[in-house]
């Protein structure tokens, strides 16, 4: 299981050798172990945020929107991250539950495609992690109206202002238009960087006995 809230700079960079990160891939893997052990290498190595990732939506219509979020777990369930439910991610997540996430770790030469569908986790995940951020970003998702029009920087700052003083000395709870996101993975990429553009890449692919494991010219 991988738990990205706890990642950041630390010890010294490990000695990942490109050569072999997938030659050794076979039917027998298991991405998300495989995602796990490489977000682990990131973390180890000293990138900054390797929880960073591009999430890919489309509209009812098909129209494409890409931004950047944080993802907070990855195991058997999925790739869990959070947002405002009244921003256009989700508004699009809730009219077109598919989806696709990138990873890109530069100074290791990877990348990591995550394609499938999504779902709202429930109310007591959404609290649990909530409760775990620091006040400021607490207060701040009940004060803003994400992806909204905001007629000024001095609005925003007010309604901060206003919810603070409001939850001051007290606990501050889960607001109803907020919460997280699962996405069920149907394929993950792998690919690694090598030299003469001669890259790695590996696709998984579900299946109903498991994964199927395919190597891509690069």
């Amino acid at each position: 299981m991988v738990s990205p809230s706890s990642s950041g700079r630390a010890g010294d960079p490990l000695p990942v050798d490109p050569s072999s990160a997938l030659r050794d891939v076979d039917a027998r893997a298991d991405p998300i172990e495989l995602f796990g052990r490489w977000f682990d290498e990131a973390r180890t190595a000293g990138i900054s945020l390797p929880e960073a990732t591009a999430l890919a939506t489309a509209d009812a219509e098909g129209v494409p929107s890409v931004r950047m979020v944080l993802l907070k777990t990855a195991d058997e369930q999925g790739f869990g991250f959070f947002t405002n439910y009244e921003s256009r991610k989700a508004r699009e997540l809730d009219a077109n539950p598919r989806a696709a996430l990138c990873f890109h770790w530069t100074e290791l030469d990877r990348q990591v495609r995550v394609s499938g569908t999504t779902r709202r986790v429930d109310a007591d995940e959404s609290r649990a992690y909530f409760e775990t951020r620091a006040e400021g970003s607490r207060i701040g998702a009940w004060a803003s109206q994400q992806s909204r029009a905001l007629p000024s920087r001095d609005v925003l700052e007010e309604r901060f202002r206003a919810y603070q003083e409001r939850w001051a000395g007290g606990s501050i709870p889960l607001p109803p238009h907020w919460g997280g996101y699962r996405l069920h993975p149907l394929t993950i990429e792998f690919w690694q960087g090598r030299p003469d553009r001669l890259h790695d890449r590996v696709v998984f692919e579900r299946t109903h006995e498991g994964w199927a494991v395919t190597r891509l010219y690069p």
